[in-house]
């Protein structure tokens, strides 16, 4: 299995952080602070259990790297390997096509080829998007490109840089790197602050784009209505801002929203209801704290201006992909959200009820496994591991 560790220097101090599983140094178990929630049901809500028998299958265990699972419209899978090709692979498991041919990736840390998404029109012009962490200037970045995949010749044609989270900076973390096409055909993206204190900063700062939410039209422009494209000295692409390192991201089915799951630091991972132009507070506001123990600014946990999560986990659980369950298989959880757990190893399983957690449910545990993505195909969940693991979860 394997685990991404990497150093930070935080206000001087020699520190191992990132999404590992050694983000509690006492107990992983127990919560790292004795903050107070803004309102009942914030944190640690009522545990939930399936009743509906299913199964749990690995029907494959030898897909090295993967980041990102997508379904494609005929059946089958699609995985990015963070060595920065991408796979194509069967319902059951069998891997039918390696595309390769995709701009060259920085895949030190916790980068690489990350995410994917499908062109809404991908059935008749065959064009996919992804991120990557890419170098650039003197450090690297979160970028997005898109291309014609042409599985004929296992390539993407006239791949092409779309957009780009500048500025770059030397890191090997925090590239946060979801996609997501909204229903009016606009692209989400997400980038983190980059982990050193330089970016950290800057997911404050509407000129930088760390720690940012983007909203961008299929030629990496700003997508009409942005909050911000109006606003001097402040990037038109950004749609919500004040993030740490956002690594999730799907559409409510019955609402229509845009939620969102970050790493806190040493506590403090977030679920939120992302909407334009608000600040979520990193790293002025957080329920968390520095990985060797120390308060990050002020320890304050709310500020005015500043959104509050709509739920937060500590200890931790490093959410990576996430994704609604629309499916009809298992009726009970219809339209619940599914988080894949990195250091928790596990597949989150929360029901929402008007916008707030009532129940939660931990998936996979028993495999061991840093579940990195999640994803529905025909009423079955898939999810990958960072130990190369395709797991299919199904009713029985």
């Amino acid at each position: 299995m394997k685990q991404i560790f990497y150093i930070a220097i935080v206000a001087g101090t020699l520190v191992q952080a990132g999404c590992t599983n050694k983000k509690n140094a006492v107990d992983p178990n127990q919560p790292n602070t004795n903050y107070k929630p803004a309102f009942t049901g914030q944190t640690r809500i009522n545990k939930v259990k399936t009743v509906t028998p299913f199964t749990v299958e690995r029907i494959n265990e030898k897909l090295g790297r993967p980041w990102a699972i997508v379904p494609l419209p005929d059946g089958r899978l699609m995985v990015s390997d963070k060595s920065g090709f991408i796979n194509i692979v069967s319902a059951d498991g069998a891997v039918l096509k390696k595309i390769t041919g995709l701009p060259p990736v920085d895949d030190s840390g916790q980068g690489g080829l990350l995410d994917l998404a499908l062109d809404p029109e991908f059935a008749t012009n065959k064009i996919i998007y992804w991120t990557f962490s890419e170098k650039y200037g003197q450090g690297n970045l979160t970028a997005v490109a898109k291309g014609e995949l042409s599985e004929a010749d296992g390539s993407i044609k006239n791949p092409v840089v779309i957009f780009r989270a500048t500025p770059d900076l030397k890191s090997e973390a925090h590239y946060g790197s979801r996609l997501l096409f909204d229903k009016d055909g606009y692209l989400f993206v997400s980038a983190g602050e980059r982990s050193i204190l330089d970016g950290r900063k800057q997911a404050q700062w509407l000129n930088s784009g760390l720690g940012k939410v983007f909203r961008i039209t299929k030629d990496g422009k700003p997508a009409p209505g942005n909050p911000f494209v109006n606003q001097a000295d402040a990037k038109p692409e950004i749609y919500s801002y004040g993030h740490r390192n956002p690594q999730s991201l799907d559409i409510n089915p019955v609402t229509g929203d845009l939620w969102e799951a970050e790493f806190g630091p040493r506590g403090g991972d977030e679920l939120n209801l992302i909407k334009p132009g608000k600040n979520y507070g990193w790293p002025v506001i957080t329920y968390g704290i520095e990985y060797d123990g120390r308060k990050i600014g002020d320890s304050i946990q709310q500020k005015e201006g500043m959104e509050q999560p709509v739920y937060y986990w500590d200890p931790v659980v490093s959410p990576s992909g996430m994704i609604f369950y629309t499916g009809d298989a298992i009726p009970e959880w219809k339209n619940n959200l599914f988080i894949g757990g990195l250091s928790s190893m596990q597949l989150i399983r929360l029901v929402i009820e008007n916008n707030k957690v009532v129940g939660e449910e931990s998936l996979l545990s028993d495999q061991k496994e840093r579940i990195r993505d999640v994803t529905q195909l025909n009423g079955k969940l898939y999810a990958v591991s960072d130990g190369g693991i395709l797991f299919r979860i199904s009713k029985k």
